[in-house]
């Protein structure tokens, strides 16, 4: 447990903490000269279980509360420090103010210096913070007296911490990634670099290979230690110092404010979509594009808040609106911050991280808003419900468990409990059962329509097909949805096309009616049928779809090409071609001319000729000089040939 110590400048709170841990906190000589506390100071209470508790001092003086920040963050408990004989002063309601945004909600009330004041003056600080923390979150937090000088009450302060060191974080170190807000940085003799911080989340283990973020540097756990003992792993809620190593690891570079991350959640961001609420005491409402200091974690940095449509964050009042930062910070849904005003001279607000990933101001505002509430709803389960509704093109897995900090079993026994289905690889999306039914219903349904309206057509293109059925996929999660189609056999892909299965595009009423006139055309005269132009004026067709519709029956095998303008039935190409054979079995040495040929077929020799040079390409014979001689045998070539050489003679 993390326990963090807050209020006013020389309330006693470095004399309290050594009093119940017997490590002076003070550690900077200019902080021994001066006797106050400038930066933040650490200190442990080790347990007879073998737990610890670790205290974080904060300075109380205004000039410093960007440090008192830095300490406070990821905290599980606070001591409110109020000194009897002073009682409540200005940075005791300035840091219970961050508290309340920081949503601190385990605490106590300490009332230090009771030795100096009577019985009565306790009385009217305890009624003073009393009404002090009515409206905050620490309004139910007990008031404890005590005196850091003669001891009174520091017993049951102690084991008040002690009978709340259950409260600490449970669950943070589980499902989720390593996170270290860094506060400090040194050098150790024979050791190297040192950082020093809070968990915020996850597991870390020596050896581990972590990033620094949002530097994106890459070091590797050389060793570590929690509250003063080395420990091979440590995890969420605890004081961790790092020792770190790494081939571009330089001490100097790591400041206060950067992250030691597992490298699958190094995303900085310069763009935090957040909700914020102003503090009652701010004398104006806070404007589009006001300026200021963003604290979270121990990161302060500036930049601007911009809320939609010029609106303003009245005091006391909060709003959804957006930080844009001057340099970029990590963050994860969730995470409290605090933010001053751009001279660093008075706290104005907070809030929480609604999302740190917020996509460009493109998106339509409408379909934004209802994003964002359902992102801030909570705990990843019931953000991943509130999503579905507004997820027509399902969620962004990758996205969303960056978002939360899910690693990739917890989030896939979330996805599992409620009921989705992941599809893509590189590109991954999470999709409800009824949704993924709808999208596919609606393909078959355009396929079906586009196939009504274009019975001629082989298939429909993927685009146009995704764009006919009002599907905004990307081409990833497209495929993979035609995927389940196709499995399913409701769908066949051919060639970047969608057809329905067994459709045949000369299956047509208009098709099989051409058909029927022209058919007789070619079989009167199979060896030498008309032309396609002469069988257009015969018939009176229009050359462009007669010609169409011979291709279908090309491609459905039952007609052959042999020029642009001539097309055989298959089965009088299969007879020319035995022709071939009984005209080289006729001569000697096999091989013949077109003479000889043209004389076999009874057609002309152009015609002869054009239909050797399609026996030539498919195969069947081999051109020498003048003459031809047979290459394959005709039911090598044709399967109707070989089939019929199978059949057995009657």
């Amino acid at each position: 447990m993390i326990v963090a110590t807050a209020g006013h400048i020389d309330h006693g709170k470095t004399l309290l903490v050594k009093r119940l841990t017997g490590i002076d906190t003070d550690r900077l000589p200019e902080e021994k000269r001066r006797g106050i506390s400038i930066d933040i100071g650490f200190a442990h209470l080790r347990l007879p279980d073998g737990s610890a508790i670790g205290f974080i001092d904060v300075p109380g003086h205004e000039r410093f509360v960007r440090n008192m920040l830095a300490g406070v963050s990821g905290i599980d408990f606070v001591l409110l420090v109020v000194a009897a004989d002073d009682g409540v002063m200005p940075q005791t309601r300035e840091h219970l103010a961050i508290l309340d945004l920081l949503d601190v909600r385990q605490g106590l009330l300490v009332i230090t210096k009771v030795d100096r004041v009577a019985p009565e003056r306790i009385e009217a600080v305890t009624a003073e913070l009393r009404a002090l923390v009515a409206d905050t979150v620490l309004r139910d937090a007990p008031v404890l007296p005590v005196s850091a000088m003669n001891g009174d009450g520091i017993d049951a302060l102690r084991e008040t911490l002690v009978a709340r060191l259950s409260a600490q974080r449970l669950g943070a170190s589980e499902g989720r990634h390593f996170r270290l807000a860094i506060d400090r940085c040194f050098t150790v003799a024979g050791s190297g670099t040192v950082v020093t911080g809070t968990i915020f989340a996850g597991r870390v283990k020596v050896g581990d290979t972590l990033t620094l973020s949002p530097s994106g540097v890459a070091v590797r756990v050389r060793g570590l230690q929690v509250q003063g003992r080395t420990v091979e792993q440590a995890a969420a809620g605890a004081r961790c110092a790092v020792n770190l190593t790494g081939a571009d690891l330089q001490k100097d570079a790591i400041t206060r404010g950067e992250w030691l991350v597992d490298p699958a959640i190094h995303a900085p961001t310069s763009r935090i979509d957040v909700h914020l609420r102003a503090l009652a005491t701010e004398p104006n409402p806070l404007r589009h594009w006001t300026p200021v200091h963003l604290h979270l974690g121990t990161a302060d940095v500036t930049g601007r808040l911009s809320t939609r449509r010029d609106l303003s964050v009245a005091p006391g009042t909060a709003e959804v609106a957006q930080l844009v930062l001057d340099q970029p910070v990590g963050a994860i849904a969730g995470d409290r911050f605090i933010v001053r005003d751009f001279s660093a001279q008075r706290t104005i607000g907070g809030g929480h991280v609604i999302d740190p990933f917020p996509p460009p101001r493109r998106r339509r505002m409408a379909e934004r808003q209802l994003e964002l509430a359902a992102l801030d709803g909570g705990a990843p389960p019931d953000v991943l419900q509130a999503l579905l509704p507004h997820a027509a093109a399902g969620i962004d897995v990758a996205l969303f468990e960056r978002r939360f900090n899910l690693t990739a079993e917890a989030a896939q026994r979330l996805y599992k409990a409620a009921g989705l289905q992941v599809l893509g690889r590189e590109l991954r999306r999470a999709f409800e059962p009824a949704r993924l039914a709808t999208m596919r219903e609606a393909l078959l349904a355009e396929v079906r329509s586009f196939h009504a309206k274009s019975p001629q057509a082989t298939g429909i293109e993927l685009a146009v097909l995704q764009k006919n059925a009002g599907l905004a996929l990307p081409d990833e999660i497209l495929q993979a949805v035609l995927r389940d189609a196709v499995q399913a056999r409701t769908l066949e892909l051919t060639g970047g096309l969608a057809r329905l299965p067994g459709f045949d595009a000369s299956a047509n009423s208009a098709d099989e009616a051409m058909w029927k006139r022209v058919r007789p055309l070619l079989t009167k005269t199979p060896n030498a049928p008309p032309q396609v132009r002469e069988i257009a004026a015969t018939l009176k067709l229009d050359e462009k779809a007669l010609q169409a519709m011979l291709q279908r029956r090309i491609k459905r095998g039952e007609l052959v090409r042999i020029d642009p303008q001539r097309v055989y039935l298959r089965a009088a190409i299969v007879a020319l071609a035995r022709l071939v054979e009984a005209t080289a079995q006729a001569v000697p040495g096999g091989q013949f001319n077109a003479a000889q040929y043209r004389d076999q077929a009874g057609i002309g020799r152009s015609l002869a000729i054009q239909i050797l040079e399609h026996f030539d390409s498919a195969g069947l014979t081999l051109r020498v000089g003048d003459a031809r001689k047979l290459r394959r045998k005709v039911s090598d070539v044709y399967r109707e040939a070989a089939q019929t050489d199978a059949q057995p003679d009657a």
